[in-house]
């Protein structure tokens, strides 16, 4: 039997190559040798301040972006259609440690932050809460794999405390203990600003849709900071994050040639942009074509989306079947 995989990703609308190179690439690629569950998870997103209209819109949004760079159909989910994720986290919250969900770093640092509040400057208990409803969704499918970067780690520790609590106050090793799937995934940099990572949050020149007009995409990467003026042996973090996009557009060979001209010292900057932009428009060109595909059956896919969560719940709905009779809750 293939082993299971989970991955969630929050509908925030477009998607940039920080988010295709960094994470679904990954996903693209992890569902020819795993059993795949990929959510778009809108139960995390109104955590944080947000409008009702728009969340619907971008988690629609998401889904066909995801569709149009690969992702499966039948892999996919919409976190609202399967309630059992809420259900499990409640009953999870009885197992996790107050003090240890207290010490979670993206709370402290979200918090914090000023543009994840509202006016009246509102933190919500989700936010605070949400990496219990994070380890309910990798649980309830019984993940053996979760792709995470290490500024995940934290949460996969929670959620092995959170099975590894259940399972004792059971008495059965009912859970299985989630392992860390380490993929390589880039850190892609802002064009305009490579000490920081490309974000939307930041503006629209950090950031490189993946369905990005020809004229826009070369305009960015012509503009592109290659080096900041100090002075040092190593490879600027301009020209690092130039030549990562390069190789994560698949341009391999000009990649490898451009990279023996930087070690013999022979690179022009104009000829890395060049190549680093052809290959990008390339991937967006075809990224681009599918999605109007897709959005010209908009209905239908949607039906085929629902249908997939649909499935995907009855899982889901075991999990929590079995969960309810191991603790002595009531079952329908």
């Amino acid at each position: 039997m293939k082993k299971t995989v989970l991955s969630c990703i929050q509908p925030t609308g477009e998607m940039h190559y920080g988010n295709y190179l960094g994470a679904v690439k990954n996903w693209v690629d992890l569902q020819e040798k795993y059993d795949c569950f990929y959510g778009v998870v809108d139960y995390h997103a109104i955590t944080m301040p947000y409008k009702t209209k728009k969340l619907r819109e971008d988690t629609w949004s998401l889904i066909f972006n995801l569709l149009a760079v690969g992702v499966k159909a039948e892999n996919l989910f919409i976190q609202s259609l399967v309630p059992e994720h809420a259900e499990l986290g409640w009953i999870f919250n009885n197992f996790a440690s107050y003090g240890r969900v207290q010490k979670m770093t993206q709370f402290k640092d979200k918090s914090r932050d000023s543009t994840t509040k509202s006016k009246d400057n509102f933190i919500s208990v989700g936010l605070f809460d949400y990496p219990v409803l994070q380890a309910a969704d990798i649980l309830i499918y019984k993940a053996d794999y979760v792709p995470v970067g290490k500024d995940q780690d934290q949460h996969l520790e929670l959620t092995r405390e959170i099975a590894s609590r259940f399972n004792n106050q059971v008495g059965k090793e009912y859970f299985v203990m989630p392992e860390t799937l380490h993929t390589e995934s880039p850190k892609i940099l802002s064009p305009a600003d490579p000490t920081r990572k490309m974000s939307k949050s930041a503006g629209e020149k950090h950031y490189i849709s993946v369905f990005a007009e020809e004229a826009r995409i070369r305009k960015q990467i012509r503009s592109a900071v290659t080096d900041t003026g100090e002075e040092s042996d190593d490879m600027s973090a301009g020209l690092v994050n130039l030549f990562t996009l390069l190789k994560g557009a698949g341009a391999d060979g000009v990649h490898d040639s451009l990279m023996k001209d930087y070690q013999n010292g022979d690179l022009k900057y104009v000829n890395l942009k060049d190549a680093t932009a052809d290959a990008l428009v390339a991937m967006s060109n075809g990224f681009r074509e599918k999605r109007a595909e897709l959005l010209a059956d908009k209905k239908e896919i949607k039906y085929k989306i629902k249908q997939s969560s649909r499935a995907i719940r009855e899982r889901a709905q075991q999990t929590l079947k079995e969960v309810k009779d191991l603790t002595g809750l009531m079952n329908v």
